[in-house]
């Protein structure tokens, strides 16, 4: 299968065109390789594809090591380019992971947002259109759930209260993309990622400005006062569950009843999942692995709620486990073992 995926630059881009590439699939992977956080972070995952840093140009596709596999530097919200590449590498799948990240920062900048996450993400859905492309996974993200209370979060409930306008935009993908599948029958599936953490992680979350802080004898911020979980999912079971979705697209729930509408299934070929691990963990135990495992206690800057922050996140999956079988297997222990282990080897400054 030839598929693209976008965001490969970025920390779970990096990890789904790695199993792909293993697996055998040909894959294209694109990114605009912005500023957001370390680019030379973003230029080591790549060279771990197989890209060389000096060999990349803009909009043009780059060699790699691997004969399958190919990397193009490009920005999803130029139309052109985007045509151009769907047109002359005639993808069988598209997984869109591409976007402005972080929650806090689209408060600080929210135009990035909509060029990122809006109009790339109609670039995607018109190419898919234009270029008989008729499976496309692409990410959402547990943000979307904003003000529910309820939990754990499940994809039959509505999700009409974000608290950021990185939610929002994520909100508005999956509104888009159901359009897509209705009036063009293209397979589209929405992934709502619960906390992603491991090797290759991002410099803005948690494990990274922890391990940071702990290292270097400074405070880590710890917010609500240390009153709050998440469903930290480890990278190798996040790609697990990618790859089931893109082998397995979309298709239309036929029991689906238009006047007691579910909003995770359609008429058309479209799905919403959760993809986390269904066990979240408070955030002092997080931390207390991340002390264990760099054998360092932390020194903790209790703070109030953040803007546009929840306090807890909990996926029900068991929609992903009734169609696919999808069990998350890694403990936090191992988890966080590992995320140490390469940061002492690969994140040292």
């Amino acid at each position: 299968m030839k598929i693209l995926v976008t965001g490969t630059a970025g920390f779970i881009g990096f990890h789904l065109a790695k199993k792909l590439l293993e697996r055998g699939d040909k894959v294209v992977g694109l990114d605009n390789i912005n500023d957001y956080y370390d680019v030379n972070l973003k230029y080591a995952r790549l060279q771990e594809l197989g890209i060389q840093k000096e060999n990349i140009q803009d909009n043009i596709l780059t060699p790699s090591s691997n004969p399958k596999h190919q990397f193009i530097k490009a920005d999803l919200a130029d139309e052109k380019v985007m045509n151009k590449l769907f047109e002359e590498e005639k993808f069988d799948a598209v997984c869109n992971l591409a976007a402005q990240a972080g929650v806090r920062y689209s408060i600080e900048n929210p135009r990035a947002y909509i060029n990122s996450n809006v109009v790339g993400f109609t670039n995607i859905l018109e190419a898919c259109r234009n270029y008989g492309v008729s499976n496309l996974c692409y990410a959402s993200s547990s943000s979307v759930y904003g003000l529910n209370k309820a939990q754990p979060f499940k994809t039959s409930d509505m999700t009409n209260h974000p608290v950021s306008l990185y939610a929002a935009t994520k909100k508005s993908n999956e509104l888009m993309a159901h359009t897509y599948s209705h009036l063009y029958n293209i397979s589209t599936t929405g992934l709502r990622f619960f906390t992603v953490y491991g090797p290759w992680g991002r410099p803005d979350m948690a494990p990274m400005l922890f391990s940071d802080a702990i290292t270097s004898n400074k405070p880590i911020n710890v917010f609500n006062h240390g009153k709050m979980s998440r469903d930290f999912t480890y990278i190798d079971d996040i790609v697990d569950g990618v790859i089931k979705v893109i082998d397995n697209p979309a298709t239309v729930n036929e029991d689906w009843n238009a006047h007691e509408p579910s909003p995770d299934s359609s008429s058309a070929p479209y799905k919403i999942h959760n993809i986390g691990n269904n066990a979240p963990v408070s955030l002092m135990d997080f931390i207390s692995e991340i002390e264990n495992s760099l054998g360092m206690i932390a020194q903790k800057n209790f703070m109030e709620m953040q803007d546009g922050d929840v306090e807890s996140t909990y996926a029900d999956t068991s929609n992903l486990i009734k169609d696919f079988d999808y069990k998350p297997d890694t403990s936090l222990s191992q988890g966080v073992a590992n995320f140490i282990d390469w940061y002492k080897t690969f994140y040292k400054k």
